[in-house]
């Protein structure tokens, strides 16, 4: 198997689509988030802002990837979604969760306004809206809400009753530079791409340098690292303790897509840092792929296997290899999809499984969970290769 071909990779990325194509609409509005291995559908009356969003991007690059309407329709069901149940106008606020499509859990999150922009960009590309405006909305509520300029980085959460939460964290603010590239792309417009300019220096740079080089999770209102947050649970799906050998690789693909735009040499020297480490600290020998976490001396504190740190890696790892010219990081990328497609891809039923424990059996027979796993990750990681390699929907 060529893991490293477009034609692999367009093929893979229909059989992941497949899964979802046929039940993913729910026609009383919005998408289906969680569905069970073989495609049954499970609280049907749940959704949440971040999976909404993603599976827009999903169907919207989609559909110019591979030149399908039906596609694009999807994309355009859930954008109607966002912006007529997700957005609550009174409050000009976005709903974090919905049951039976009533706001549930109104905290604002900065992560999530990240993907709400992501899901504009995405939109702004494939033509399902036609100006800036609501990239630009955006952009100025986050102003409002969450920007701290005098770190240059975002704040995390809002309480419904409007109370700026002290945590402060590196994933709103790496998930909101995937987002100002994109919107960069998409309309042009300087100022996103000098904000990703900015985020990308400040937390794999600046804040990463804090933290030995690699770039710790948590920290103080202040931008100092948090050595004890979340401690106890290093599990947490959105806070998780230890260093994170996935999003390590994840600002290597993100500098990569800076150097593309803007090229400067410390990215790639970082990229390449923050890449190398990772794999060698988290490279499963015994039972493949790589692990979830590790702790500040190295150990793993989490030796499961999640979906999304081996698609953002091999992702990472094929970006390296086209810029470098480095044979170790295709052999890497090789080596990630060995294991992805032994172990991670259901070729029963499609799509990817989303998360294994370290000898790569299941905890459970959940496919994609709400604010848990829509394949985005899977998707997003073959576009970004297909990209880099010159396809031309993506240039």
């Amino acid at each position: 198997m060529n893991f490293y071909s477009q034609d692999f990779l367009l093929y893979h990325c229909q059989s992941i689509l497949d899964f979802y194509t046929d039940k993913v609409v729910d026609n009383t509005g919005g998408y289906h988030q969680n569905f069970l291995d073989n495609g049954e559908l499970f609280d049907t009356h749940f959704k949440q802002l971040v999976s909404s969003t993603r599976i827009i991007v999903n169907y919207a690059t989609a559909g110019l990837v591979f030149d399908r309407q039906d596609y694009l329709d999807i994309a355009k069901h859930g954008l109607d979604y966002l912006q007529n149940v997700h957005w609550q106008a009174d409050s000009q606020t976005w709903a974090w969760t919905l049951n039976n499509h009533q706001p549930l859990d109104m905290t604002q999150q900065a992560y999530g306004y990240a993907f709400v922009l992501l899901a504009y960009a995405a939109a702004r590309k494939a033509r399902l809206i036609t100006d800036d405006a609501p990239l630009l909305k955006v952009y100025t509520l986050l102003e409002q809400r969450f920007w701290q300029e005098e770190y240059g980085l975002y704040a995390d959460e809002i309480s419904p009753t409007g109370v700026l939460s002290a945590y402060r964290g590196q994933n709103a603010n790496m998930h909101m530079c995937e987002a100002m590239l994109a919107a960069f792309e998409a309309t042009g417009l300087k100022q996103f791409l000098q904000r990703a300019k900015l985020l990308a220096q400040n937390i794999a740079v600046r804040q990463a340098d804090l933290t030995d080089g690699l770039v710790w999770e948590h920290y103080t209102p202040s931008f100092q690292p948090d050595w004890e947050y979340n401690k106890d649970d290093p599990k947490n799906l959105y806070r998780p303790w230890g260093f994170q050998p996935g999003h390590q690789t994840e600002w290597t693909k993100l500098l990569l897509i800076l150097h593309r735009h803007a090229p400067q040499p410390w990215q790639l020297e970082r990229a390449k840092s923050l890449f190398d480490r990772a794999y060698q600290q988290a490279w499963d020998a015994q039972d493949g792929g790589l692990v979830y976490g590790f702790d500040p001396q190295g150990n793993w504190c989490d030796d499961d296997k999640y979906f999304w740190v081996q698609a953002e890696s091999f992702a990472a790892a094929a970006m390296l290899h086209k810029a470098t010219g480095q044979q170790a990081y295709l052999e890497q990328y090789a080596a990630l999809w060995q294991y992805s497609w032994q172990h991670m891809v259901d070729h029963q039923y499609g799509a990817w499984f989303r998360v294994l424990k370290k000898d790569n059996t299941k905890y459970s027979n959940q496919k994609s969970a709400a604010g848990a796993k829509c394949d985005y990750h899977t998707l997003g990681a073959c576009f970004e290769v297909l990209r880099d390699m010159g396809h031309p929907a993506l240039n």
